[in-house]
């Protein structure tokens, strides 16, 4: 495995190389742009990033409005905020709808260090998938994560992207790699037992996939 990146900065990298694509692409972020790092995109585009304070709900709806006029808005926070206080303005002014506004999470898991167990979230994922025409991408590291942004700006509707909090391996070859939404990835042979992950845990199932691997005695 190569060297350890975050996928929540890749996901700012990500944020500010698409706003150079396409002015309609706005960010919003509830007063963490320095943890989510959409402070990355802030930067470069300050008259498209909007911080709405803590008061998640009020963003999202606010990002229904700017997809009703034409704009792609990002809405950043917390999976815990972004998904448990704002999930009826989710279903029912992005999902419902079907508008197009992505919805960007970190910190999700149990992995969010210091942060502690008030922010740890991994409910969203359920919430999330039972939204009609929600697509749901859970990247394994900072590459695919880079990859999952694109993607979700290409796709017309609503997007739930999570990420971790943590620096994760890097798992794979940018010059080797295609991102597909809904498709997965074999990353290595299996034997007798099959080991099926998402996000950040990918890392950690490969590390078990070695471990089990049969030993050869011949």
């Amino acid at each position: 495995m190569a060297e350890s990146k975050s996928m929540r900065v890749a996901y700012g990298e990500a944020l500010r190389d698409i706003g150079g694509l396409n002015e309609k692409v706005v960010v919003c972020d509830a007063d963490l742009a320095h943890a989510t790092m959409t402070n990355i995109f802030a930067e470069k585009y300050p008259e498209r990033f909007f911080n709405f304070g803590i008061a998640e709900a009020n963003m999202t709806c606010a990002a229904a409005g700017m997809a009703h006029s034409g704009l792609i808005p990002f809405i950043s926070t917390f999976a815990l905020f972004g998904t448990g206080r704002a999930y009826e303005q989710i279903r029912n002014s992005i999902g419902y709808p079907e508008l197009n506004v992505k919805i960007a999470a970190t910190h999700g898991g149990l992995s969010v260090g210091e942060d502690g167990a008030s922010h740890q979230c991994c409910e969203d994922f359920a919430l999330m998938r039972t939204i009609p025409g929600m697509v749901v991408i859970c990247p394994s590291d900072d590459l695919e994560a880079r990859a999952a942004v694109r993607a979700a700006y290409a796709h017309k509707g609503p997007v739930y992207l999570r990420f971790s909090r943590l620096a994760t391996p890097s798992l794979h070859d940018a010059n080797n790699y295609t991102f597909e939404i809904g498709k997965g990835e074999v990353l290595c042979d299996g034997f007798d037992l099959a080991i099926i992950s998402t996000g950040l845990m990918t890392s950690e199932a490969l590390k078990a996939a070695v471990t089990l691997k049969p030993v050869s005695y011949t």
